[in-house]
């Protein structure tokens, strides 16, 4: 049976008690006043479904309230279809195919891919990446034109500096385990290196490449090895419990290029954490990890949660 001929999928009361149960695993919960034992489900026959009712504070609310879905015009059934064409997409799906797809405006479709996107997005309090005997791989990537960047040559002929035009996306990624991703302001010591120490645990042996941000400043972790891609360096084998690389986090940089430049097109650097949010939220729930498309789609609706996002707020950042 394909997965968007659920009943969740297809009809709106069977989509309010799917999201129900995983908003609220223990029971439903006023959004206003957080009370949990004094709310009550209103059964009148005029009662829209899934309406409740706070005794402590006498406020209506739905599950929808304090989420993505809040003040929503689109059917909460087509929005699960949405979150599991997302789920389901390893380089993302375009605004144009959700509008065909699901029968909804292009600006609704744009609007609704950043809200999930929005939904993707994980906190600042994680528990540190790494660990004894544990390796993880930093490397930074360009992506696109900054904004606050030049936009042209001010002289005829005159030619950037680097990538000094570019957006910076700074990545770090555990072997075996998940990936964290930053929009950097540029490859500096200044920038990167507070990003790794604040991420990654002082026991993790750290592998970079040969840039000279990286030479003297990561001495306080368990190792550091440099792999040379000028010398067309890309695996150095130490012994059999040590190889010495960065294909992984490069790994991760195709697949979100491929995407960005391929199914995206094209991204403004006031959205571009959004889209870093959705390709890391992919990664870290893979199928490698044991996380199939059913159980990435429900992460992706308990993230939903307290991420309220208006189309006026999404237009400016």
């Amino acid at each position: 049976m394909s997965l968007l001929s659920q009943k969740h999928l297809q009809n709106e009361e069977a989509a309010y008690k799917w999201v129900e149960a995983r908003i609220w695993p223990n029971g439903a919960q006023c959004p206003h006043c957080f009370e949990k034992e004094r709310v009550s489900k209103m059964e009148g026959k005029a009662t829209r479904f899934g309406l409740y009712k706070c005794y402590a504070c006498r406020k209506q609310f739905r599950v929808t309230v304090g989420t993505i879905f809040e003040q929503s015009k689109v059917p909460l059934h087509l929005w699960l279809q949405a979150f599991y064409l997302v789920a389901g997409s390893k380089k993302g799906i375009s605004s144009n195919q959700l509008h065909r797809t699901l029968g909804v405006t292009l600006k609704t479709a744009w609007f609704m891919g950043h809200r999930i996107r929005e939904a993707m997005r994980v906190g600042s309090l994680m528990p540190p990446m790494g660990g004894e005997g544990e390796v993880v791989e930093a490397d930074e990537t360009i992506y696109g034109r900054a904004s606050t960047h030049p936009k042209g040559r001010s002289r005829p002929g005159q030619k950037f500096y680097g990538a000094m035009h570019k957006n910076v996306i700074f990545s770090l990624v555990e072997r075996g385990g998940s990936v964290r991703s930053y929009h950097v302001a540029g490859s500096t010591v200044g920038e990167v290196i507070p990003i790794i120490k604040a991420n990654v645990d002082r026991e993790t042996s750290m592998m970079t490449d040969s840039a000279q941000l990286y030479k003297y400043q990561l001495m306080d972790f368990a190792s550091h090895d440099r792999i040379d891609h000028t010398k067309e360096e890309y695996v150095r084998y130490v012994d059999l419990n040590h190889t010495v690389h960065t294909n992984t986090v490069e790994g991760y940089f195709s697949v979100f290029k491929r995407g960005m430049r391929g199914t995206y097109q094209h991204c403004k650097e006031k959205h571009l954490h959004r889209y870093l949010a959705e390709f890391d939220f992919r990664y870290n729930n893979r199928i490698a990890l044991g996380v199939d498309d059913e159980t990435r789609a429900s992460k992706m609706i308990k993230g939903a949660q307290g991420k309220r996002l208006t189309y006026r707020t999404t237009g400016r950042a």
